[in-house]
């Protein structure tokens, strides 16, 4: 193969895999470079400026690569030819600090960003944040409203621009709940809780999942997470009430059973305590001998 057939081939691999990329990250796919709230923002705008550093190194070394192929080819009978050459000071300097200082600047990154966009912290807001306790089954998602005394399956439907406060816990191994266009992931774990607040800018719909691989049903554990304005959240509460439907613990017990694609399900009232029930039910035994 000549070079100029190897150049053509590179030219057409390299044209490819751009157009590969370019479709399968558009922002209908990867809604994380497609925010729809403050945290969810600010994460990409992280991950941007992490990439950003990172290209320092990346770009020359690329150009270096194919600078060095090309300078060096078998035809060019010009290239130096330098067999004794082991050593250059300020070319090694090079080498050394500029990945040094890129790391220290992306450890301070993290460092400042962990506590800046700690999932515990709560959102400052002069509106009063709703609160959904959530649930994580084989293969499904409970979202249960506490000060509303409702309880849906799938669908988790909160106002836009109101703070949402979730406290999140399993009953089935861990899941790791995500939001991609509104904020980080953060895990479910039986008989511990953990927390995440998030919030939306705008009206919208957007795609909830679990990130953590939980078995047979794993790939359709999805549910949809819609923003609204607080009249369509109100008039939604009063349409969750009109279901004959309540969530009583007997209800539950039928409703933790392993079932994939489980269809949005709605009850009128939910048992009190029962976040708190199911999480009890496995801290009892952390930490006790098999």
């Amino acid at each position: 193969m000549n070079t100029a057939s190897a150049c053509r081939q590179l030219r057409t691999a390299t044209t490819l895999g751009l157009v590969l990329v370019v479709a399968g990250c558009g922002l209908n796919t990867a809604p994380i470079l497609d925010p729809k709230g403050p945290i969810a923002l600010a994460e990409r705008n992280l991950l941007f400026d992490a990439v950003g550093f990172m290209l320092i190194v990346i770009i020359p070394v690329f150009i270096m690569t194919f600078g060095f192929i090309w300078r060096y080819r078998a035809s060019n009978k010009k290239a130096r030819y330098d067999p004794e050459w082991s050593y250059n000071g300020p070319l090694d300097a090079v080498i050394w600090l500029v990945p040094a200082l890129i790391i220290i600047i992306l450890g301070v990154l993290s460092w400042i960003n962990t506590y800046r966009l700690d999932p515990y912290k709560q959102l400052s807001s002069s509106v009063e944040a709703i609160e959904v306790e959530v649930i994580a089954q084989d293969w499904k998602w409970l979202f249960i409203y506490p000060e509303q005394n409702i309880a849906v399956v799938n669908e988790l439907v909160f106002p836009s621009g109101t703070p949402l406060n979730l406290k999140i816990t399993s009953d089935t191994v861990m899941n790791s709940f995500f939001i991609p266009a509104l904020g980080g992931q953060i895990y479910a774990m039986a008989g511990m809780q953990t927390r995440l607040h998030l919030l939306a800018n705008e009206p919208g719909s957007f795609v909830g999942k679990n990130m953590q691989y939980s078995g047979a049903g794993f790939a359709d554990q999805y549910f949809e997470a819609i923003a609204t304005s607080q009249a369509d959240f109100d008039t939604w509460v009063e349409k969750v009430r009109q279901s004959p439907d309540q969530l009583d613990a007997s209800a539950y017990s039928v409703l933790a059973k392993p079932s994939s694609k489980h269809p949005v399900t709605y009850y009128s009232a939910a048992e009190p305590g029962l976040f708190d029930n199911i999480v009890v039910k496995y801290s009892r035994n952390l930490g006790r001998p098999e």
